[in-house]
């Protein structure tokens, strides 16, 4: 796997590109793509940017396979057991927060949440691909770019400040996703009120 790595790290940002997409389609690979983003920028400075550019590419089509992989298998699983009162309010609830838990994991590094699970539950129950795909790329421009920019700046010791701020950045997620969750239920009920407002009175 070393080899691997090494290899990875010689073809520069093209070998962040395939690790982003092969790792993001659900191929589970020892080394991440903050690793080896992170060390590309730290050996060539001059190509982070590049680098993030290409990660943020590999990752929008590895997702977008696998949505596309679980749009046509687990829909249809869904709708067979779309029966069953579980299956309809799983159905009805990731559909009005599931983007939430597909963004967190997807913008903050170092935060044990199964992004892939996620993306695979999106796909399953329909959410819309424009919507999904923007998630994607909101979470990951910012995510790349930023450690594409730590690399180059802080070089080696990038990793140290990560693993330093990991508390830190797990809480930002968990901030984020309040934050985006009451955002959404401020949304749903202003919606509500404005169709109340909208029925005529008997």
């Amino acid at each position: 796997m070393q080899r691997l790595f090494d290899l990875l790290i010689a073809l520069g940002p093209v070998g962040v590109c395939a690790i982003a997409a092969l790792d993001s389609a659900g191929i589970p690979l020892p080394m991440g793509v903050d690793a080896l983003l992170i060390t590309v920028a730290v050996t060539s400075p001059q190509k982070a940017s590049l680098a993030a550019i290409l990660a943020v590419i590999g990752s929008a089509a590895g997702n977008a396979f696998l949505y596309s992989v679980a749009r046509k298998g687990g829909e249809a699983y869904l709708d067979r057991h779309a029966s069953s009162p579980r299956a309809r309010r799983f159905r009805e609830w990731f559909h009005q927060y599931g983007l939430i838990t597909v963004f967190i994991p997807t913008v903050v590094p170092i935060v044990p949440l199964p992004l892939k699970v996620f993306v695979l539950s999106a796909g399953a129950t329909g959410v819309p691909f424009r919507m999904f795909l923007l998630t994607i790329l909101a979470g990951r421009l910012p995510r790349f770019f930023g450690l594409a920019y730590l690399g180059s700046q802080i070089g080696e010791n990038s990793f140290a400040w990560l693993q330093a701020h990991s508390l830190h950045l797990a809480g930002v997620a968990a901030g984020l996703f309040v934050a985006l969750f009451a955002l959404v239920k401020f949304k749903q009920r202003r919606l509500r009120r404005a169709a109340e407002a909208q029925r005529p009175v008997v």
